[in-house]
């Protein structure tokens, strides 16, 4: 059986990834950015790129947007050219941006309106995963739209998981989120308590990286310290958002996140001292310091 048509509403960090994973596993692609310059490469390649995301989404069976925040992803579905106009009843409709449940469920209903299937599908991993297909996609929505996109994620991700309905990807991602950004802010204060005390800094390093705190998150840390390379794989104005957005979720279902406060907090610092276009564990290079 062919491959359906997908469209990618998005070519930042993971939207690239993803579009040119699917390009690689034969899927006809259609996409779109907002900027038209990050798109020309797949222009280049007899990709068609899409003027709006409405012509993108008129174009394909399945659409997967992949943006930055609520605002964005209202942007991309919404509106005369946005791409629930040009959905045909019975496309099969994803957002797999960090977004808040909020927002899923309006989408949601307004993709129901529109006689669409709408799943929000976020997902973990960094730019590396995106275009390898080592994605974990976490999913809400109806189990009969999970079967049907079950063979495009598969493409994206080693693992593709329903969570339930509607907003619980969204949740657990925000839940995800929110715990890495309390550790990264952490260790972040830790750092800073190293630097300002005199201990010797490689040696605190060694002991740090070597002991039970050293999770995935925080060797991903010491190897962009060790190397001073901060290139963006998510961006730590993202995981601002996202602790936020989470602080919010809780706030609804009358759950303080008493250790999200102050990791907020320290990210919003590291954003004001103009480093939110840096990857996240750049708030290293803020922490301890007004």
């Amino acid at each position: 059986m062919s491959k359906p048509h997908v469209a990618i509403l998005g070519l930042g960090i993971m939207g690239g990834g993803m579009a040119s994973r699917l390009v690689s596993m034969g899927f006809p692609l259609t996409v779109y950015n907002r900027t038209r310059e990050k798109a020309e490469r797949y222009a280049a390649s007899g990709i068609f790129v899409a003027n709006t995301p409405r012509e993108a989404s008129a174009r394909a069976k399945v659409v997967i947007a992949m943006v930055a925040d609520d605002a964005a992803s209202r942007s991309i579905w919404f509106g005369p050219a946005g791409a629930l106009a040009g959905a045909a009843p019975g496309t099969l409709l994803l957002d797999s941006s960090t977004i808040s449940v909020a927002w899923v469920k309006e989408l949601a209903a307004a993709a129901m309106e529109k006689g669409c299937e709408f799943l929000d599908a976020p997902v973990t991993g960094t730019k590396p995963h995106a275009s390898s297909g080592e994605l974990f996609f976490m999913v809400g929505g109806s189990a009969a739209g999970f079967d049907r996109a079950r063979e495009v994620l598969s493409a994206l991700g080693r693992e593709v998981l329903h969570l339930g309905p509607s907003g619980s990807g969204a949740l657990i991602k925000l839940i995800n989120n929110f715990v890495c950004g309390v550790e990264a802010a952490s260790f972040a204060e830790a750092m800073a308590l190293v630097n300002a005390s005199g201990l010797d800094r490689e040696k605190s390093i060694s002991v740090l990286g070597n002991s039970a705190l050293a999770s995935p998150l925080i060797k991903r840390m010491l190897t962009s310290m060790g190397t001073n390379d901060f290139t963006p794989n998510f961006p730590l104005k993202l995981m601002t958002k996202d602790i936020g957005y989470a602080i919010n979720e809780a706030g609804r279902v009358g759950v303080p996140l008493r250790t999200a406060l102050p990791a907020l907090d320290v990210f919003k610092n590291a954003v004001e001292k103009g480093l939110g276009d840096q990857d996240f564990s750049a708030v290293v290079k803020a922490a301890g310091k007004k």
